[in-house]
């Protein structure tokens, strides 16, 4: 059998196309052949000429019996989870066949949040007080130790899906309500009040050999009120930034990672103090893998595949100006009758790259997740004010029109 990598790959909105074309890509460069596995009944046409097989991705032994038969076929060397989900029965198939990769234990780390919290809590590095939400009464007893508002969100969960900011006793009551039977599902945080980073890092063999530093351009957990945008910190940093990259390179050992791409998120307070966020064991989610490619010339997805397969490689990244990137959207709900192309976005001055995922004649509906978007573009500036600038212009150009559905 010839040297093969499996993929897990979720053809969703063509959030990870790119990722995937990637992998192919650097494994194809280094003669290793690429196995795609996809959700049950969907197709795939990036994935044409692949050999592909199908599981219910939501049900972790169909995975794991899928990944038999395609070990049993392929000679596989290593596995890729492209999506946050996919980690955690990714690390178990790796353990059932003995491939080098994230272990279950380790992937815990980057998947529970509970878990993620207390081991960083085990490295010294400071993260948000938490509690159970056992009782709706220890939640609002935690609430007025803290002070509102506080997060409860899914320990397992990603792109802020079922997040919710409480600010009052009386919206505790609600959210309890809707929370309903499973709130063993959840933990509550108290609301950490900083300047919002995220570090996008590879490493290979314990070491670091890519990491970027960038500032969120809002606080996530208000994505319904205003854009999401993220602005790459390349030049000139603070102590307090050069100090996110070191505690991210703490956690990231901490957590047992080896040989991988992580997108971590930290908090920088007001009086200097960092705190930990959490971490994925995957490329960044929306727009991030476009804008670290425009910015410094590499894709994570694809290097990721490549310092897995050859431990002698490491990444030619430049340096380059900031790069900002913003995800597009809308006030405007209902069917689509009109829709700023790509083509449109990217003529204008400074925009490297744009996508948009929308149609006319789509619906739109209120967002219900972070990454609930329309597309996104990326841009390049002098420094960070001045790609924020730049996106209010993009932002008045992004035009789109509706009629009621």
């Amino acid at each position: 059998m010839n040297r093969s990598i499996l993929v897990v790959y979720r053809p969703a909105a063509g959030r990870y196309a790119a990722q995937l074309r990637s992998v192919v890509e650097a494994a194809t460069d280094l003669g290793v052949e690429t196995v795609v596995l996809l959700p049950t009944g969907e197709e795939a046409p990036e994935a044409h000429g692949l050999r592909q097989y199908h599981a219910d991705l939501e049900d972790t032994a169909s995975v794991r019996a899928a990944v038999d038969q395609i070990v049993a076929e392929h000679r596989i060397e290593r596995i890729f989870p492209l999506f946050e989900g996919d980690v955690l029965p990714a690390s178990r198939s790796r353990r059932d066949h003995g491939i080098p990769g994230l272990t279950p234990d380790q992937a815990l780390n980057f998947r529970d949040k509970n878990v993620m919290h207390r081991r960083a809590e085990e490295l010294g590095v400071p993260v948000a007080r938490s509690c159970r939400p056992d009782t709706v009464g220890a939640v609002a007893e935690f609430a007025d130790e803290v002070g509102y508002p506080v997060v409860i969100k899914p320990y397992a969960g990603w792109a802020c899906g079922d997040t919710y900011r409480v600010d009052s006793r009386e919206e505790l009551d609600r959210v309890w309500e809707e929370m309903g039977d499973d709130r063993h599902e959840y933990r509550v945080e108290e609301f950490i009040r900083g300047t919002e980073f995220h570090v996008d890092s590879l490493f290979q063999a314990g070491e670091v050999v890519f990491e970027q530093l960038s500032q969120y351009t809002y606080s996530i957990l208000e994505y319904r009120d205003e854009p999401g945008g993220t602005i790459s910190r390349k030049h000139d940093l603070s102590p307090h930034e050069q100090r996110i990259l070191e505690l991210n390179a703490v956690v990231l050992r901490g957590f047992g990672l080896s040989t991988g791409v992580v997108h971590a998120e930290f908090f920088l307070l007001d009086d200097g103090e960092v705190v930990f966020g959490e971490a994925g064991a995957r490329a960044g989610g929306g727009s991030i893998v476009p804008a670290i490619e425009a910015g410094r010339g590499i894709n994570l997805a694809g290097e990721w595949c490549r310092l897995e397969l050859d431990p002698q490689h490491r990444p030619a990244a430049r340096l380059g100006p900031e790069i900002g990137t913003e995800y597009l959207a809308s006030g405007e709900f209902g069917r689509i009758t009109a829709i700023t192309t790509p083509a449109e976005l990217t003529a204008l001055e400074a925009v490297l790259d744009a996508d948009v995922w929308k149609n006319v004649g789509d619906v739109l509906a209120p967002p219900t997740r972070s990454n609930d978007v329309l597309g996104w573009y990326v841009c390049e500036g002098t420094d960070f004010e001045d790609v924020r600038a730049r996106f209010k212009t993009v932002r008045d150009a992004f035009r789109v029109a509706t009629e009621q559905a």
